[in-house]
C-alpha cells in the first residue's frame, strides 16, 4: 500500500510541492488475524517509562493531588470566603477526585485488548499506523511529559489509541472523558480502569472543582506518570470538518512548563482517518434536530448488529512531537510566573492567551495536514455535484481526475496502485453501500426519491439524512481545498481582476467562514498567497504583480471548487434571508434553529433551493456565531437564557456581499 500526497509545513507558495515520501504504514490487524488474540492480550507488557521512573498507583496520585499546595490553598480560601468548614471542603475535594480519577488496572487493559482485537477484526479491514511516528513517540515519552492531541470524529478514537499503545508497548495514556460514559452501567467503570478520567461538561464558577481538576492533570504531567490525552476540538465533529479549538485544557497542560516544574512538554498531534465511520447516521439525524441518544449499556449491546458491516480501514498518523519550549522561545516571557508563589492561581496574561490560541490552531492544522483521504471521499464529492446520478464509467473517469487534482494540491491520499481504477471505485462503493447504490450502470444516492416524485417535508428530511451522510465524507477534503477555492470564489465576486480587489473579497469570505474552516489567526495574506500559488500550479490562474486572471483551461477545476463550497455560501445566504424575512425581532437559539429549518425545508419543497446542507444545525449555529462575532447579531442574557436581536441592515449587506440580488428575490418570491 502506498500513500500519496504533498509536503507539510512551510509556506506552500514559496516552494514547489514535492510528493510526500511514501510513509511506511503497518496494519496492526494483520498479525491479529494470524495469531491468538488471547496470547496477544496476555503478552508481557513492559512499556517504556518517563526517565525510567516506577509507575505511581492511582490512589497515590489522588493523595498527591488532595494534599498539594494548590488544592490546599483553594480549600482554605473558599473556607474563609463562605464560612464552610475546612474538613467539609476537604471531603468534597476528595469526592471530586473519586468521581474524576482514573483507576488504571492491567487486568482490565488486557480484557479490552482481547475484546477490541475481536471487534476491530470484524469491523475494519485494516488499522494502519505510521511506524516512524511510533518511533518518534517512543523516544519522546522517555524524555519528557507528553500530551496527545488526536482529531475527534468517533467514540472509537480513544479506544483505538489505547489499543495501539498497548500493541507497541507504550505507556497507556490517561484520557479526559465526558461524564456521559459514567451513566453506562459497568462500561463507565471499565473505561476508568482502562485509563479514562472524567470531567464535567461545565464547571464554570466552581473554584474547588476547577482547582482539583487542574491539579490532577498537572500532577500526571509533572510526575510523568502517563501521557495525557484530550481532544482540542472538545467534542466529536458531526460533520467531519475540524472544529474550532477549545483552550481550557491546553492552558492547564502548559502551566507546569511555564512555572518551571518540568523542563519541557511535548505536544503530539494525531490524525485519525476513517474510511467509514460508525456514527454516520446518528450524526446526520443529530444535525437535523433529532436529540442525541443517551449513552447506555443496553444501547451499546443493541448496536452489536454493526459487527456484520464493513467499515473499511482506519489510518492513524502520529505527527512530529512538538516541543513547548521551542514553540514558546521568543514568544512568552516565563519570568511573570516567578513573581508569585507557584501554588497561587494566576490568570493567563493576554500574551499567554494569544500563545495558547496559536498553539491550538497549529496542532489542528497539523492534524488536517496528516489526514488520510480514501477514494470514497472523492466519490462523495463528485456525486454531490452531479445528482441525481452519475454513469459508472463517467464516475471512474472523474474520480481519476480528482485524484490527480488532490495530489497536485497536496492531499494525503490512499490509493491502491495495484488495482484498476474501476475496481477501486466499486470497492469503495461497496464499503459505503448504505449511502451509494449502482442501478443500471448508474451510481445514485440511496433513499433519494424519483426526480418526478412530488417533494413533501417528510421526503425532504429523508433525503437530507443521506445528503448529510454523503457530505460528511466530502468534508474530509474541504480543508485541503479551502484556500484555492476561496480565491476562485473571490475572483467570481470581485468587480475587476486587480489583486487587491480580489484579496479584499477573499478576506471577507475567510473571515465570514472562519467558524466553518480552520485558518491560522492573522494569516489572511499567507492563506491568499497559498491559494493563488496552488491555483497557478493547477494551471487555473495567471497571476502578475497587479492582476489575477482565470485561465480558460482551468474551467473544470474552477467549476469543481465553486460547486464544492457552494453549500456553505448558499447556506449563509439562506440564513441571512430568513433573518430578514421570517425571524422575529428577538429569539432564542432554539427558536432560531427551528425557524431556519422550517424556512429551508419550505424552499426545498418548492424547488427554490437545492441546499439540503442548510438544514444542518452545525451550519446554522456557525452562521449565528459568525453574525454574533461580527456584531450583526447581539445577545442579551435574560431569565429565560440568551436572547438574540438582529441588525437587519447589516444582515442585508452581508447577504448581498455573498450573492446577487436576483438570488435573494428568487428566494423571497418562493417564500411568498
Amino acid at each position: 500500500m502506498t500513500l500519496l500526497g504533498g509536503t507539510t509545513g512551510g509556506p506552500l507558495y514559496l516552494k514547489e510541492i514535492m510528493s510526500k515520501k511514501k510513509d511506511d504504514f503497518e496494519d496492526i490487524l494483520e498479525e491479529r488475524r494470524e495469531s491468538s488474540d488471547f496470547r496477544y492480550a496476555m503478552k508481557c507488557y513492559t512499556p517504556v517509562l518517563y526517565k525510567g521512573l516506577s509507575p505511581c498507583t492511582p490512589s497515590a496520585i489522588k493523595n498527591i493531588v488532595l494534599h498539594s499546595e494548590q488544592v490546599q490553598y483553594v480549600v482554605k480560601q473558599i473556607s474563609k470566603e463562605t464560612g464552610e468548614s475546612y474538613d467539609v471542603l476537604q471531603e468534597e475535594a476528595s469526592e471530586i477526585l473519586d468521581e474524576m480519577g482514573h483507576s488504571l488496572r492491567l487486568g482490565v487493559v488486557r480484557l479490552f485488548a482481547l475484546s477490541l482485537s475481536k471487534i476491530f477484526k470484524r469491523l475494519f479491514q485494516k488499522v494502519c499506523v505510521n511506524e516512524e511516528g511510533i518511533q518518534r513517540l517512543t523516544q519522546a515519552v522517555q524524555e519528557h511529559p507528553v500530551v496527545l492531541l488526536p482529531s475527534h470524529r468517533s467514540y472509537i478514537d480513544f479506544l483505538i489509541l489505547s489499543y495501539i499503545f498497548y500493541t507497541y508497548d507504550l505507556p497507556l495514556p490517561v484520557i479526559a472523558a465526558g461524564m456521559d460514559f459514567l451513566g453506562m452501567k459497568m462500561v463507565g467503570e471499565l473505561l476508568r480502569m482502562a485509563g479514562a478520567f472524567y470531567m464535567r461538561r461545565s464547571f464554570r464558577g466552581n473554584k474547588l472543582y476547577w482547582a482539583v481538576f487542574a491539579e490532577y492533570v498537572k500532577t500526571m504531567l509533572r510526575g510523568g506518570h502517563a501521557p495525557v490525552e484530550f481532544f482540542v476540538e472538545g467534542t466529536r465533529s458531526r460533520t467531519s470538518k475540524t472544529l474550532t479549538p477549545k483552550f481550557g485544557l491546553l492552558n492547564v497542560v502548559m502551566e507546569p512548563f511555564f512555572k518551571g516544574e518540568v523542563f519541557d512538554t511535548y505536544l503530539v498531534p494525531i490524525s485519525i482517518s476513517y474510511e467509514r465511520i460508525l456514527e454516520e447516521s446518528l450524526y446526520a439525524y443529530e444535525l437535523l434536530g433529532v436529540p442525541k441518544p443517551k449513552e447506555t449499556t443496553s444501547g451499546l449491546l443493541k448496536a452489536r448488529k454493526i459487527l456484520r458491516e464493513n467499515f473499511g480501514s482506519i489510518h492513524v498518523y502520529f505527527g512530529q512531537p512538538v516541543s513547548l519550549r521551542t514553540l514558546s522561545t521568543g514568544r512568552v516571557n516565563r519570568f511573570q510566573y516567578n513573581l508569585v508563589p507557584r501554588h497561587l492561581p494566576q490568570r493567563p496574561s493576554q500574551d499567554m492567551q494569544v500563545f495558547v490560541r496559536d498553539v491550538a490552531f497549529k496542532m489542528e492544522l497539523q492534524q488536517i495536514d496528516n489526514m488520510v483521504l480514501n477514494p470514497g471521499v472523492l466519490i462523495a464529492s463528485l456525486l454531490l455535484q452531479n445528482l441525481p446520478a452519475m454513469e459508472m464509467e463517467h464516475l471512474v473517469e472523474k474520480t481519476l481526475w480528482l485524484k490527480a487534482l488532490v495530489q497536485t494540491i497536496g492531499g494525503f491520499l490512499e490509493w491502491p496502485d495495484n488495482l484498476p481504477a474501476g475496481k477501486v471505485v466499486r470497492s469503495s462503493l461497496a464499503v459505503h453501500s448504505n449511502i451509494f447504490s449502482i442501478l443500471d450502470g448508474r451510481v445514485v444516492l440511496l433513499d433519494e426519491g424519483d426526480s418526478a416524485t412530488v417533494l413533501t417535508e417528510e421526503l425532504v428530511m429523508k433525503n437530507a439524512v443521506t445528503r448529510l451522510m454523503c457530505a460528511f465524507y466530502r468534508n474530509q477534503m474541504v480543508n485541503i481545498f479551502v484556500r484555492p477555492a476561496l480565491v476562485v470564489i473571490a475572483l467570481q465576486m470581485a468587480e475587476n481582476s486587480r489583486k487587491e480587489t480580489i484579496y479584499s473579497s477573499f478576506s471577507f469570505l475567510r473571515d465570514l467562514l472562519s467558524n466553518e474552516f480552520i485558518f491560522f489567526p492573522g494569516s489572511a495574506l499567507k492563506d491568499f498567497d497559498e491559494g493563488c500559488f496552488l491555483l497557478s500550479k493547477c494551471d487555473v490562474v495567471k497571476a502578475s504583480p497587479q492582476d489575477i486572471i482565470l485561465k480558460e483551461e482551468g474551467g473544470a477545476v474552477v467549476s469543481f471548487l465553486s460547486a464544492m463550497f457552494r453549500p456553505f455560501i448558499e447556506g449563509y445566504q439562506l440564513i441571512c434571508q430568513y433573518l430578514l424575512n421570517d425571524a422575529n425581532d428577538s429569539f432564542s437559539e432554539k427558536q432560531f434553529l427551528s425557524g431556519v429549518r422550517n424556512f429551508v425545508c419550505h424552499l426545498l419543497v418548492s424547488g427554490a433551493s437545492q441546499c439540503y446542507e442548510a438544514l444542518s444545525s452545525d451550519l446554522q449555529r456557525n452562521t449565528l456565531a459568525t453574525l454574533k462575532r461580527l456584531q450583526i447579531v447581539e445577545t442579551v442574557t435574560s431569565d429565560n437564557g440568551c436572547i438574540y436581536t438582529v441588525n437587519k441592515e447589516a444582515v442585508r449587506r452581508t447577504r448581498n456581499s455573498l450573492g446577487s440580488q436576483k438570488f435573494s428575490e428568487k428566494l423571497l418570491a418562493a417564500r411568498l
